[in-house]
């Protein structure tokens, strides 16, 4: 008898490279030597290549920490805030004209703060249960605000005072042997943060995490530990990053980090790193940062022309470089971020180029990764405590333990207080009808994004997709002179095909919204730049103005004139488009909370698998929830426009922090399944009256506008702990039974 075949399993994959790393080798050579054709005064110098890597090395660094973090399955969208805020802190501390400190003080602070940052968004995250794209995007709006703030949006310089440490500063300058300092120490930490995650107990406890956290704790991982490590790695990564720069340019501007988040992200993704966890090499993330660089540079440096310039009669042709428009970088990086995304779960986990070399060689193909966690997905029932208090409770107990409740309390206790401090102000009529011009803007995207989030999904490009419908209604008026129907056709044609592209990909592909809507969040703002040069542009129509006129003036432009009295005082201080809000939001209320529609919008945010198995058609109610609050923050931004006469590309600017704070003040849930458009209304209001409250003069003071950014974060991180801890967890109800408990355990058996 023949003995039995044996299998040879082969060696296993390597931890350290790959074949994907050799193909985003070949894929960098080919765009450099793109590039040198292109532009070979600039791309074809060693000048150009040594600055390819000295900018590289700092995007790498902190790519280096994201892997940690993405590997994880987490996420940290922080890390452009905390490398401005570390460089920006560094300033503050060393700089003589602030606090003079030496430079040993100055970057040992700077690495505490980087540890807090770090430890903060892990506490949140893993003992506190914020999800990570709630916590670091909070993180990321209080960070910049931060650096806002304490710039004054000036730059601070220190080129006197950095002759005295040569030693320090000399980390950010040219080397002995020709090539910046910077770059050795990205290899440095490049060849650590490898063998870490490839070679040693922490890799492993890493990857074990981020491909099935429920395994992990089985087999005796302290799981919440190795996530919150990840981030302290992360933050302390971004913080090296920072004071490198600040080596480097011996200053700070206020733009320090801005859109930093985005390029180290789709670096790590583009390097091969998976955004459902468990995958990724820090070989891979250091290439996909070159990558992204070099892409920006191509981008950013253009290619030359020659220009013909009529000078009387003489026609002088002048050498020229011809770059692309303002904005045109967000878009394209947004893109290359939603499409390195796509590609992980279509093409890399399905092994589809290596199946295609199998095919062409005749040989069986190899089989593909699982895609998806072992672990069976646990159902979410949070919550039903909650629900069954407010069906039993009477009266004043029923309408407290509404999760709206808080919002409303809090609009009337804010409202109370502006009329405390500035009575004057906030008892003229006209002065609070002008709040509630505030109040509209946000109150429509709120509406929409009150589905999306029930419906268990986010959308964080609201306040990009408002500019992009703004922009695009104010690039028709101005530059193509179309009619104001025409305008607002267009403007929401462009809003909404922002909310197709969220909803196909968020959907049709299977990918988390949270990715997909931050990629459309630097597409639709660098296309809102772009449009429009990045200019502000002002001066259409009166026609189309009358979106964001009173009442009053809206008659008087028909010549018609109410006579005086009560009707017309009304008129003079209500506005058309706080109309119209108020009529969006009574229909979107109805279906809501009385049309099945409404109903299978929680039913798919509180379990979208028992929701499928009760026939809903769960991807059929989060596209059209997708695509509402597409179209509602699109009609927000045609009322923006009309109502300030002009369009400003920085429009909807920190709006998508004010409308996710705004439904989860109102009683939404940020793990989705409920969610009221009153509630919604309720939180804008408090949101408004909070902005309005900080910004009012009292006695001659009047909080900065940046600091108050930095104020509607820590009330969002405040919201969703109270939506986790109070409204799901029901603590409070916790601790009342507990005494009740004690007093029946206490009392003596009768026998």
């Amino acid at each position: 008898m023949a003995p039995n075949a044996t299998t040879r399993l082969g060696h296993a994959p390597s931890q350290v490279v790959g074949g994907w790393e050799v193909g985003l080798i070949a894929l960098l050579l080919l765009l450099y030597l793109g590039g040198a054709v292109v532009n070979p005064a600039f791309f074809g110098s060693t000048e150009a290549f040594h600055a390819l890597l000295r900018d590289t090395s700092r995007v790498a660094i902190i790519a280096v920490g994201m892997t940690f973090v993405i590997v994880n399955k987490d996420l940290d969208l922080s890390v452009g805030s905390t490398y401005g805020l570390v460089a920006v802190i560094f300033a503050r501390l060393f700089a003589p004209s602030f606090l003079d400190l030496d430079v040993i003080t100055s970057v040992i602070l700077c690495g505490l703060l980087g540890t807090v940052i770090g430890l903060a968004n892990g506490v949140l995250v893993t003992i506190l249960k914020v999800p990570a794209f709630i916590a670091t995007l909070t993180m990321l709006f209080i960070g910049r605000g931060f650096v806002l703030a304490l710039t004054h949006g000036q730059a601070i310089y220190y080129p006197g005072k950095a002759k005295d440490y040569p030693l320090f500063f000399h980390l950010g300058e040219t080397n002995f042997f020709g090539f910046n300092n910077q770059i050795v120490i990205f290899v440095v930490v490049a060849v650590l943060g490898a063998l870490v995650l490839a070679k040693t107990r922490w890799g492993y406890e890493t990857f074990a995490t981020g491909g099935n956290e429920q395994a992990a704790v089985y087999a005796g991982i302290p799981t919440n530990w190795v996530r919150i490590r990840a981030y302290l790695i992360s933050s302390l990564c971004a913080t090296l990053a920072g004071l490198l720069s600040a080596t480097q340019d011996k200053g700070v501007t206020p733009l320090y980090g801005v859109s930093g988040e985005l390029t180290v992200i789709a670096a790590v993704i583009i390097g091969g790193a998976s955004i459902l966890g468990g995958r990724g090499r820090v070989a891979g993330s250091c290439l996909g940062a070159m990558l992204v660089v070099l892409i920006d540079k191509v981008l950013r440096e253009g290619w030359p022309i020659t220009r013909v310039i009529k000078i009387g009669d003489d026609e002088v042709a002048v050498k020229a470089v011809f770059s692309l428009p303002v904005g045109a970088v967000p878009v394209f990086l947004g893109l290359i971020l939603v499409t390195a995304v796509l590609i992980e779960p279509h093409l890399i986990r399905r092994q589809a180029a290596t199946r295609f070399w199998a095919w062409l060689r005749g040989r069986p193909p190899p089989p593909a990764y699982e895609i998806g966690s072992v672990a069976l997905e646990g159902v979410q029932t949070k919550g039903a405590m909650a629900t069954d208090i407010v069906l039993s409770a009477t009266a004043l107990g029923k309408f407290l333990n509404r999760r709206d409740s808080l919002a409303i309390i809090l609009t009337v206790v804010l409202w109370l207080t502006g009329v405390a401090l500035r009575p004057d102000y906030w008892w003229n009529l006209s002065n609070t009808f002008a709040i509630l011009l505030n109040y509209t803007e946000l109150a429509l995207i709120t509406i929409g994004l009150t589905y999306v989030i029930a419906a268990g999904d986010i959308d964080l490009s609201v306040g990009a997709v408002l500019a992009l419908a703004g922009s695009t209604a104010a690039y028709f008026l101005k530059v193509l002179g179309a009619d104001p129907l025409t305008a607002v056709a267009m403007g929401l044609l462009a809003g909404m095909a922002a909310g197709l592209v969220n909803a196909v990909v968020t959907v049709g592909f299977k990918l988390p919204a949270f990715i997909v809507t931050l990629g459309m969040y630097y597409i639709a703002r660098g296309l809102a730049a772009w449009f429009v040069a990045g200019q502000q542009l002002t001066g259409w129509p009166e026609g189309y103005n009358l979106l964001g006129r009173k009442v009053n003036d809206i008659l008087l432009h028909f010549h018609f004139s109410l006579p005086p009295g009560i009707l017309r005082t009304v008129a003079e201080v209500v506005s058309i488009q706080t109309i119209w809000m108020f009529l969006v939001a009574l229909i979107a209320g109805i279906v809501l909370a009385h049309m099945p529609f409404g109903q299978k919008v929680c039913a798919t945010g509180g379990n979208i698998r028992a929701a499928a198995y009760a026939g809903i058609n769960t991807n059929r109610v989060r596209f059209i929830s997708l695509m509402l609050a597409a179209l509602c923050a699109s009609m927000a931004g045609i009322i923006n426009v009309a109502y300030f006469r002009s369009f400003n590309p920085v429009a909807g600017q920190y709006r998508e922090l004010d409308a996710i704070a705004s439904v989860i003040i109102g009683g939404g849930s940020i793990f989705g399944g409920y969610g009221t458009v009153i509630g919604a209304l309720a939180g804008a209001a408090a949101i408004t009256l909070v902005r309005a409250l900080l910004q009012l003069n009292v006695q001659g003071f009047s909080m900065p506008q940046h600091w108050i950014n930095v104020f509607i974060g820590v009330i969002l991180i405040i919201a969703v702990l109270i939506d986790i801890w109070v409204r799901q967890a029901n603590i409070f109800g916790r601790l009342r039974t507990r005494p009740a408990r004690g007093a029946r355990t206490s009392e003596p058996a009768h026998g």
